[in-house]
């Protein structure tokens, strides 16, 4: 069996996919109000950002991978009219319940499904836009994910890659104490789940930089691929054309 990392522990590839959902599992119920604490609610501008580089036009099918609870799938859903369709997907049950009740609350009934970005259920070129939030760096295969969401795009299609990502110099020991000593805190407060956002900030380091992720979508199949970092870096859109 194929080793890989679950935060700074080497870990059976199996064994990672099992702890991934139970963080998430754990998490769902207060992802939300801990996103608007962790980023004092910078990541609502980061999404907003997305939403406006992605261009979607009514009439769009876009898939929204690592969905979770649908903040970027209703504002898709919005773009797309009623004669597009927004697909809200999750590996996570627990996660895609509550993105469900909040898009049914924001009365929009959108397709939803649980499955695994490393093997999509989607035929080939069936999608305008393919989004992913926060998402990636669980994956245990990036590169396979990368390549099903380059197959199941249009020629001219666009993924968008929102994740947190290298900050730059002058940031990193301000941004690595606030990772390993407030981070778990507000987790073990407001989430009662200190080890899961322990993870989380191991997870980020452990994730591939702005160049090393833009060479792997490249690689990957992309022919255009660029990337905007936002807030110092703390996060990167990365933007990438099917040709």
């Amino acid at each position: 069996m194929s080793k890989t990392h679950f935060g700074y522990e080497t870990v059976e590839e199996r064994e990672k996919a099992r702890r991934v959902r139970g963080v998430f599992d754990s998490v769902a119920p207060s992802y939300d109000r801990m996103n608007d604490l962790m980023s004092l609610g910078l990541h609502r501008a980061w999404k907003a950002f997305t939403v406006l580089v992605a261009d979607i036009r009514p009439g769009h099918r876009v898939l929204d991978i690592a969905g979770g609870t649908g903040d970027l799938a209703q504002a898709f859903a919005r773009k797309v009219g009623p004669s597009g369709m927004v697909v809200h997907t999750d590996i996570n049950a627990s996660m895609l319940r509550v993105g469900r009740d909040r898009l049914l609350d924001a009365g929009l009934v959108l397709p939803t499904t649980v499955c695994d970005a490393e093997k999509l259920p989607f035929a080939p070129e069936s999608f305008d836009r393919v989004s992913v939030g926060f998402g990636l760096r669980n994956m245990t295969h990036k590169d396979q994910a990368l390549a099903e969401m380059h197959r199941v795009l249009k020629p001219g299609g666009k993924l968008l890659v929102l994740e947190f990502s290298k900050v730059a110099r002058p940031l990193e020991k301000a941004y690595d104490w606030y990772s390993f000593n407030v981070l778990p805190r507000l987790g073990r407060l407001v989430a009662g789940d200190e080890s899961s956002y322990r993870y989380l900030a191991e997870s980020i380091r452990m994730h591939p930089g702005q160049e090393e992720l833009k060479a792997m979508m490249k690689k990957g199949g992309f022919g255009h691929v660029d990337y905007h970092n936002l807030t110092g870096g703390v996060a990167a859109l990365h933007v990438a054309i099917k040709c």
